[in-house]
């Protein structure tokens, strides 16, 4: 995501050694003491003495970090932070962290233009997806979706723009909610339905907390609301909801019926439309996102990389989650095969774990059918 967002190789090289140890005992590279660049050694002290701080407060950062010294942190950061520690501390503990991270940033502020800007959402869309193996690509599809439909009911440049960058970061707000309630394949209890009925609310409240990004707060934090009043988290009836929400709203409902969840299988595309069409949903809405669907679902020949058409059905699968040995199941193939497949698509991708291949998969926009 950092070298999405262009924010430099030095920055890139040190979030790939979040997880190094000072001793040279971590990951993924094993790599130690001033091997692990000087920007990873600081992040690892203050990540250590906040995660304690936050949990038993100052003296459980000041044992953890002592504990660690030497091992995990970098032995002379962590006498420094310990020296410190009672200033380092009283200045983490603040009102509004947002307010304190963006006062601290050196430098001139990396302000991003309007054609980054669009790159940036997509980082957001599909980082937030990777939140459960169930969700990604849903906020793409959403977005590209939304966008077409928007065409088709004669929306302004403006209006598809703000609805197709709405339909990216409708869902920021899944993050917020554990990923448990997200996967579980059974019926949810009524505090777990509580923080799903909440998640549009933390979308536009994260949103709103940008200047860039306001205007979409409203639309993106609408996506789950129905004309006749029974939506959430405002429970608006029919006269509070804009052409934008309404159609946003319309475009995440098929998307979702389409994709698979822990407690059902994908709906056949037939099935969406019928289903969505007994949505208490704008009526032209519907219509046009139904004919944008009916326009997207178009055979692709040539993929991205040179993946072959069976790299990309196991990219699919393996992007879902599922074992190499389900795999080979589904696609009636023997496990070795699989794990072929597996080495080249990581090799003309260009990543090294699962979760890098489902970014590559919704970048080039390959887990639809």
């Amino acid at each position: 995501m950092a070298a999405r967002f262009g924010l430099g190789d030095e920055l890139v090289s040190a979030l790939a050694q979040s997880f190094e140890r000072w001793d040279g005992r971590g990951g993924p590279a094993g790599v130690g003491g001033e091997q692990i660049s000087v920007a990873a050694r600081h992040a690892s002290v203050a990540f250590v003495a906040m995660m304690f701080f936050n949990v038993g407060g100052k003296e459980a950062a000041l044992g953890a970090v002592r504990r660690w010294s030497g091992r995990v942190l970098d032995p002379s950061l962590a006498s420094a932070f310990l020296e410190h520690a009672g200033e380092l501390l009283e200045m983490a503990a603040v009102d509004d962290a947002l307010v304190a991270v963006l006062s601290a940033e050196p430098g001139r502020r990396n302000v991003v233009d309007e054609h980054r800007l669009e790159q940036v959402l997509e980082g957001f869309a599909d980082f937030v997806d990777l939140k459960s193996t169930w969700l990604h690509g849903h906020s793409r599809g959403v977005a590209r979706l939304a966008a077409v439909a928007g065409q088709t009911l004669g929306f302004s440049d403006a209006e598809i723009v703000a609805v197709r960058r709405a339909g990216l970061v409708h869902d920021l707000g899944r993050a917020a909610v554990p990923t448990g309630v997200w996967d579980k394949p059974g019926p949810l209890t009524t505090a777990e339905w509580e923080q799903v009925r909440l998640h549009p609310y933390h979308t536009e409240r994260i949103l709103a907390r940008a200047s860039a990004l306001a205007p979409l707060a409203r639309p993106a934090g609408m996506h789950h609301e129905r004309l006749n009043g029974t939506g959430y988290h405002r429970g608006a009836n029919a006269s509070e909801q804009d052409r934008l929400s309404r159609l946003l709203a319309a475009a995440d409902v098929y998307q979702a019926l389409n994709e698979a969840r822990p407690h059902r299988p994908a709906f056949s595309p037939d099935a969406a439309a019928r289903q969505l069409e007994s949505e208490s949903l704008d009526r032209e809405a519907v219509a046009a996102v139904l004919a944008a669907a009916g326009h997207r679902r178009r055979a692709r020949r040539v993929w991205p990389a040179g993946l072959s058409d069976r790299e990309v059905e196991v990219l699919r699968l393996l992007a879902r989650g599922m074992t190499m040995k389900a795999i080979s199941e589904r696609l009636f193939i023997s496990v070795s095969t699989v794990h072929t497949h597996v080495a080249h698509l990581y090799e003309k991708s260009g990543v090294a774990t699962r979760a890098g291949a489902a970014v590559f998969a919704m970048e080039n926009d390959l887990l639809q059918q």
